[in-house]
This record gives C-alpha cells, sequence and structure tokens, in this order.
C-alpha cells in the first residue's frame, strides 16, 4: 500500500488569468509535481483558492466566450457567455477550466473533490 501525503496549495487568483491558473491548479491536483507520480494513483494535493471574484480575463473572452451544453435532443443546444456566468458565480469558471485539464476517468472527480474555492 502506498502512503499518499497530501499537502495543502493555496494560491491567491487576484490578477491571474484563469487559463495559466487552471493549468497550475490541475497539475497540483494530479500529483504531477511529485517524484512519486503514478498516473493510475490520486496522490495529488488540496489545492485552497482565494480571490476569484478579481481574476483577470485577457482578449475579449469576457463578452465573447460561450458555453455549450447539449442535451441530445434536437435542438437541445444551450448556450451560455461567460459574463452571464461570472456575474452569477465566479467559482463556476475555474470549476469548469479546471475540469476540463484533468483526464476523463474515475479519479477526475476525487480530484475535483480536493479543489477548495472561497
Amino acid at each position: 500500500m502506498i502512503k499518499i501525503d497530501r499537502k495543502i496549495q493555496r494560491i491567491d487568483l487576484t490578477g491571474k488569468t484563469i487559463g495559466r491558473s487552471a493549468t497550475q491548479i490541475a497539475t497540483w491536483l494530479r500529483g504531477k509535481n511529485k517524484p512519486e507520480y503514478n498516473p493510475s494513483l490520486d496522490c495529488g494535493d488540496i489545492v485552497e483558492t482565494t480571490g476569484i471574484g478579481k481574476i483577470k480575463f485577457s482578449g475579449k473572452k469576457f463578452t465573447q466566450k460561450k458555453y455549450f451544453h447539449f442535451s441530445g435532443y434536437l435542438g437541445g443546444l444551450k448556450t451560455k457567455k461567460l459574463s452571464d456566468i461570472y456575474k452569477k458565480d465566479p467559482a463556476d469558471i475555474l470549476k469548469r477550466a479546471v475540469r476540463e485539464m484533468l483526464p476523463p476517468n474515475r479519479l477526475r472527480n476525487s480530484m475535483m473533490k480536493r479543489l477548495i474555492i472561497r
């Protein structure tokens, strides 16, 4: 049995861009920064973020970027603008970015549970 030593990584997102922050968070959650990294094990750290309300978007992303959701039925493609999601819940944007950077396997949900957004 491998003993997994989890540390708490804290990051302040004030003035940082969403993509670069999300890649760093995904690396910590996955454990790729550790020498004992194994892709089949969940050996990542706990990530605690602050300052999500003051995050920066480069270019025209804030007004032009759209998120899509397809229900599976004809005419079931739903779109939401980034600015609308940011007004409702800024943490949701970071969760979406980090979730898509993690591998789509059984370990992704347990990795996402270790992401704490304040």
